[in-house]
């Protein structure tokens, strides 16, 4: 049987947060750097999916004063449609209830349906359309938002 938990990201998961986003989205993903800022950036939180104690997952948002801004959902091929991005969504959103957020917002690809079901079965709203917003493909990101009481 599979154990899976969810965790705060530790600059010990640095590597794995990396191949993640290589797996999952090529050269256009974030760079080790960028990984490396976001977890030491008190206005961030990066969560951790492990599953047998292995990161296949992670899921990270800023802050700014009441607003969550949704970076990146990344789960490894190998372990979707498993929950695990819906367990990545709701520890996100159970972040942002701490933090005491009015809202969360994010992007996606116009073409996948996956994220975007996902999305909004949590109660995200579309919100616009950014043209021309990813590269390789160019693609236009639908603009997402779930507003909080």
């Amino acid at each position: 049987m599979t154990q899976s938990s969810l965790r705060p990201a530790r600059e010990s998961d640095l590597q794995a947060l990396h191949e993640i986003e290589r797996a999952c989205f090529g050269s256009q993903g974030w760079s080790e750097e960028s990984l490396r800022a976001l977890l030491q950036n008190p206005l961030s939180d990066v969560l951790v999916l492990e599953s047998d104690g292995r990161a296949c997952g992670y899921a990270g948002m800023n802050s700014v004063l009441d607003e969550g801004y949704i970076n990146d959902i990344a789960v490894l091929p190998e372990f979707r449609r498993r929950g695990f991005g819906q367990a990545l969504l709701e520890g996100l959103i159970a972040r942002a209830g701490e933090r005491q957020l009015r809202f969360l917002t994010l992007e996606a690809r116009e073409s996948n349906r996956a994220a975007l079901a996902l999305y909004e079965k949590n109660g995200f709203l579309r919100a616009g359309i950014r043209r021309g917003f990813y590269a390789a493909p160019r693609e236009d990101a639908i603009l997402l938002t779930r507003y909080f009481d």
